[in-house]
């Protein structure tokens, strides 16, 4: 990409995990790169046999709490755990599960921006696996093709569902868009709160968290101010 502005910073690069206790690089929110940690065999395995290891392995854990698996209600939690994992809330990893993208001609000739606000989104901090919830707002001008709206919603969420960062997500969401629409000229903007901020750690239920990606016109002070006037309407 050539001509690109990002709030995307790493808060501890690579060379300085090792320096880190494990609990202090999740308080901290360590951003480590754009691109998902993912080992070289990561679909090697079936879904049905990750859903399989995964019911053994949490049903392991809910043994090592001490809770009862003979009771009724927490008899299926393990593999009601495992599905969701792989069927729902990191259904992102699989590439299989990548939205297809279908291009149309800007019959129209429309010019100006195309925004789409208000996109919410559920995905998980990467460092506690608990919520990332919030909303997105998407913004592009055609050079030429255009996609369905519904394909930027489906965008957000195939990102989302995988452990994250905000600042990994706004990124893939942004490099996605400008891949797909052929356009340096895209915009994402996300606004979200943390349950690992929320529920445990400094448990400050009120803060939110802004990242923002501008590339292309974006970068044009005039253009960026209509974006974020159009976010306030």
């Amino acid at each position: 990409m050539k001509k690109t502005e990002t709030m995307l910073k790493a808060v501890v690069n690579g060379s300085s995990l090792s320096y880190l206790a494990e609990d202090d690089a999740g308080d901290d929110h360590v951003y480590t790169g754009p691109e998902t940690p993912l080992r070289p065999d990561a679909f090697e395995m079936s879904e049905s046999d990750k859903t399989d290891k995964i019911e053994y392995h949490f049903r392991e854990i809910m043994k090592t709490l001490g809770l009862d698996l003979t009771n009724e209600s927490l008899t299926g939690t393990p593999r009601r755990v495992a599905r969701m994992y792989v069927h729902e809330i990191f259904s992102g990893l699989n590439p299989a599960n990548k939205p297809r993208m279908t291009l149309f001609e800007n019959e129209f000739n429309y010019k100006q921006m195309l925004v789409e606000k208000d996109i919410a989104f559920f995905s998980c901090c990467e460092h506690h696996f608990v919520p990332i919830y919030g909303k997105a707002h998407l913004a592009y001008i055609s050079s030429g093709k255009v996609i369905g709206l519904s394909k930027l919603n489906r965008i957000v969420q195939y990102y989302a569902k995988r452990p994250q960062v905000q600042e990994r997500l706004t990124g893939q969401i942004a490099q996605e868009l400008q891949k797909v629409l052929q356009t340096e000229d895209v915009a994402v903007l996300i606004d979200a709160r943390h349950m690992c901020v929320s529920s445990r750690g400094i448990k400050d239920v009120d803060a939110s968290t802004v990242t923002s990606f501008y590339g292309g016109k974006f970068l044009t002070e005039s253009v960026k101010s209509e974006f974020l006037e159009y976010l306030s309407l």
